[in-house]
């Protein structure tokens, strides 16, 4: 590996590459079938065997060692049929096939003075995967349908070494999501904002080992989610269901025995099929979902914003308590969600397709805030829209070799407020007249331990990011050994963000007002970085060995400027920007080299070894890059989220990390397989934060590479094949995963302290290291009786650092949290009415209604009980101690009931 933190590489250089290297790095999409045919009696290798996929293009012939391969197969479920003259033709049914994998079909062809009519087999997936050369779980639409999952992020936390989004103990942002190899994480702040649905998947791929070179800008792990593709015969579903949270819970849970059909409902379709008129050469997929979950936690509208009220008297019958609410439960943390995708193939001469596809999803939401239950008006709403609209062009060179040509624009729009302010015409920002002012809280008098009976969350959050990518990959089947994959393509990012505090005081006559523009309160910024990569990776398929070895190369142009000397950052204060060059200077390119290699290895026909090892690159999410552009650090004033207390640095080197897995796949009996695999992840150049004094006034931070951390663990799987109307799965993995810290802020966070909390670099747990996961599925039935399915999920409690009375009383996460458990069930039961299809089920999310304790309070370690209960004075409010530190939050979901029906054609 070779790192190039700050050399330049110039547009010559740069044309040098894109010539070598005429290719791209187009995650997979699509896969193989391979295989040998020989003569059912004399065992001899035939030639020119014809090997097609019917309804389709795409087929091969036997070459003279009888052997054929087919490349450039959509994941799904096939029929596979070899003809000859002077043969009984056989066909395959049932065929799967997966991203970026092998499957592996053989022939034995009757010769036609055999009597014996056409052959039909039942093809069966092999329990061992012996091209899979580091950890690779696959999640087909078969499957999808008989799990009780409600999105993508549900099935991926399903898989081994997954924790709530955590990859193999990495931070959340260092996983890569795709769309149909397209990338839909938001670089601002490195979360994925844009999933399809699930009944428009064909297959999610979770790469959570040491992933081939073609895969980049992830550390941790990448999660490929491929779309279904438009067919030539018509297919379409409408699906509807509606439920409730249904728990005896009542003293901890509000509102949650009023059970209404309006709390949960789902309301889904689909349509595919050939353009009417145009003989198959056009075809598209349609697709849409509207989603509403009110939720588990409630607010009761007691007050309103704008109420007053005074606590200041000793005695409570002196106190006056303004409340204008109508009693009214609120949802505190409900989801809607809008998906629509539409896809459009067309298919031209010589096998070459052109696919349109848009995919737009808006998701509205809120985020629990304890202190404002009964004023739930006063906080914010979050609003999310995303939009995908991609162009791929497949260009066959022949049986063996293809281009694919992709562009795409993806667009992320995030904001978050208590009132919408609208922009005018002329782009003037109409500021929402109902805020009231910041310090109309403190003036009632209010103490600790007391929920907010008045005021509105004052700031404005917005950003704006626009990613437009353009990528050419080149899959060449060389010979059957080797099959070269090469790339080439550049990401151009145009981001755009604003903030600002509305001020409600006796400057603004109380009237709701914008600061100045560039002030402390009001940060704009727009930045327009870029980046590009390559890779070459060669697949090398022997009987005896499976390889897959890459090289990848990264390079990224910020385009931001930093502080020369951030110590000396009292001279801005007189300056408007943009500043003199004697204060900044402009952020350097970064640059890398990661090798990455992967050895399968059968042991038998029934089992097979792997080792991998790999180096990984990732820019930071733009958002520590660019935070407070104009660099202002206020003495005064509460700015939360690190607003005016934080600059970003331009200039952060990429985060890096270095894997290394081994693995073993075994077929135990027909059916049942084992895996087992250990792994180690070495990370470097984590994201933390640098502080610094201003006048010794008021500390601020920088954000600067120097976190670090390891994971070690080892997972064990089974896999007992859906078969004879019973199916199972069980893994258990042990981990542990340590750094420096488990957030970028968390330095900032311990030195803002009173008194400010040591830092300390040593190795501690991080905050989602779980020793201990279990995950297991029991399949039972058929879809032509009753069909159900039970998800479990056990693990080990996450750790917390333990406190009395907000003082540390233990080391850095040096205790745990209860063992976390959670069981779901689907059942389903299938009909035929008129030529149509109708699938009846049930859902029941948290079956048990087990209370899981999610978070806790750090003087006990439990969810439902405090010592401030007996060690706090009675608060200044409406509320009790006891209904103050009450916390729903803490627990996870209760039960959760929908009934819904499926109607397909």
């Amino acid at each position: 590996m070779v790192l190039m933190p700050h050399r330049r590489i110039g547009i010559p250089a740069i044309c040098v590459l894109v010539v070598l290297l005429t290719n791209a790095l187009l995650a997979g999409t699509t896969g193989k079938i391979a295989g040998r045919i020989v003569d059912a009696q004399s065992k001899e290798v035939l030639l020119g065997v014809n090997v097609f996929i019917p309804g389709t293009t795409l087929g091969a012939s036997s070459d003279p060692n009888g052997n054929y391969f087919i490349v450039n197969i959509p994941p799904g479920t096939y029929q596979l049929k070899a003809s000859a003259v002077g043969y009984t033709p056989v066909t395959f049914a049932e065929v799967n096939v997966l991203v970026d994998q092998t499957t592996r079909i053989d022939f034995e062809l009757q010769s036609q003075a055999v009597q014996v009519g056409a052959v039909e087999i039942t093809a069966t997936r092999p329990i061992v995967q012996r091209d899979l050369t580091s950890t690779t779980s696959t999640v087909t639409n078969e499957q999808l349908s008989k799990l009780p999952v409600e999105d993508v992020q549900s099935v991926v936390n399903l898989q081994a070494g997954v924790v709530d989004g955590h990859f193999r103990g990495g931070r959340s942002d260092e996983v890569k999501y795709l769309v149909d190899g397209v990338e839909v994480n938001d670089v601002f702040s490195g979360a994925s904002t844009l999933s399809p649905e699930i009944n428009s998947i064909q297959e999610i791929q979770v790469l959570s080992g040491t992933f081939n070179a073609e895969y980049g800008e992830a550390l941790s792990g990448v999660v490929n989610q491929v779309t279904k593709a438009p067919g030539e015969k018509y297919s379409g579903s409408l699906s509807a269901y509606t439920g409730d949270y249904v728990s005896g819970r009542t003293g901890l849970f509000q509102n949650i025995d009023h059970i209404s059909p309006a709390d949960i409902y789902n309301f889904e379709g689909s349509l595919g099929g050939a353009v009417p008129y145009t003989n198959n050469v056009l075809k598209f997929y349609l697709s849409g979902r509207h989603y509403y979950d009110d939720g588990y936690l409630y607010g009761k509208r007691v007050f309103n914003p704008h109420d007053s009220s005074n606590f200041n008297a000793t005695s409570p019958s002196d106190w006056y308590i303004g409340a204008t609410g109508d009693g009214k439960y609120v949802p505190m943390n409900y989801q809607k969600r809008s998906t629509a995708q539409a896809k459009l193939s067309i298919t031209l001469p010589n096998s070459r397709i052109i696919t349109l596809q848009g995919l737009y999803q808006q998701n509205d939401y809120r985020v629990y805030d304890h202190e404002y239950v009964l004023n739930p008006d006063g906080d914010y709403l979050y609003h999310q829209k995303s939009f995908l609209g991609s162009l791929m062009y497949t260009h066959v060179i022949n049986n063996a070799a293809f281009l694919d040509f992709r562009g795409s624009a993806f667009i992320s729009d995030y904001h978050q407020s208590v009132y919408d302010n609208p922009v005018d015409a002329s782009g003037n920002i109409l500021v929402d007249p109902r805020y009231v002012s910041p310090e109309f809280v403190q003036e009632q008098g209010l103490g600790a331990n007391a929920f907010l009976v008045s005021g509105t969350q004052n700031w404005d959050f917005k950003h704006h990011t626009n990613t437009y990518s353009g990528k050419i990959d080149l899959t060449d089947q060389i010979d059957q050994q080797h099959q070269l994959k090469a790339g080439i393509g550049g990401d151009y990012y145009a981001l755009r963000y604003q903030d600002f505090q509305v001020h409600v005081d006796a400057t603004t006559n109380f009237v709701p007002a914008l600061p100045a523009y560039n002030s402390f309160d009001f940060n704009v910024y727009k930045n327009h970085p870029y980046q590009f990569a390559a890779y070459v990776q060669d697949k090398i398929e022997l009987d005896y060995l499976v390889v897959n070895a890459g090289i990848r190369f990264d390079y990224f142009e910020p385009d931001g400027s930093v502080l020369i000397n951030p110590n000396n950052i009292q001279g801005l204060d007189s300056l408007q920007p943009p500043f003199p060059a004697t204060y900044l200077r402009k952020a350097g390119a970064k640059s890398q080299v990661s090798p990455r290699i992967g050895l399968s290895y059968p042991i038998t026909d029934k089992g097979a070894v792997h080792l991998s090892y790999g180096h990984f690159f990732q820019m930071p999410a733009f958002d520590y890059l660019y935070k407070n552009p104009n660099f202002r650090i206020p003495l005064t004033g509460n700015f939360p989220d690190f607003v005016g207390s934080v600059i970003g640095n331009a200039d952060l080197e990429p985060q890096r990390t270095t894997m290394y897995e081994v693995g073993l796949q075994q077929e135990v009996f027909t059916n049942l397989g084992v895996t087992l695999t250990g792994y180690y992840k070495d990370i470097r150049n984590l994201l933390g934060i640098q502080d610094f004094y201003k006048g010794n006034v008021r500390k601020f931070g920088e954000y600067i590479n120097h976190d670090y951390g390891e994971v070690k663990g080892i997972t064990i799987s089974f896999e007992r094949r859906l078969a004879d109307g019973f199916g199972a799965t069980l893994d258990y993995t042990f981990q542990v995963a340590q750094g420096s810290a488990s957030d970028p802020n968390e330095d900032f966070n311990k030195d803002q302290a009173s008194p400010p909390i040591q830092i300390n670099r040593e190795l501690a747990p991080l905050s989602w290291d779980r020793r201990h996961s279990l995950n297991f599925t029991v399949t039972y039935g058929s879809t032509n009786t009753v069909l159900a399915s039970l998800v479990g999920r056990m693990g080990s409690g996450e750790p917390y650092t333990p406190s009395l009375q907000n003082q540390r009383t233990g080391l850095e996460n040096s205790d745990n949290m209860p063992t976390f458990f959670n069981t779901d069930l689907y059942v389903t039961k299938e009909a035929t009415l008129f030529d149509l299809a109708f699938s009846f089920f049930a859902k029941i999310y948290n079956l048990f209604d087990t209370p899981s304790e999610i978070n806790v309070f750090t003087d006990t370690g439990r969810a439902g009980y405090t010592l401030a209960l007996t060690q706090s004075q009675p608060p200044h409010g409406v509320n009790s101690l006891q209904d103050y530190f009450s916390r729903p939050d803490y627990y996870s979901a209760p039960r959760q009931i929908i009934l819904g029906a499926t109607m397909s054609f």
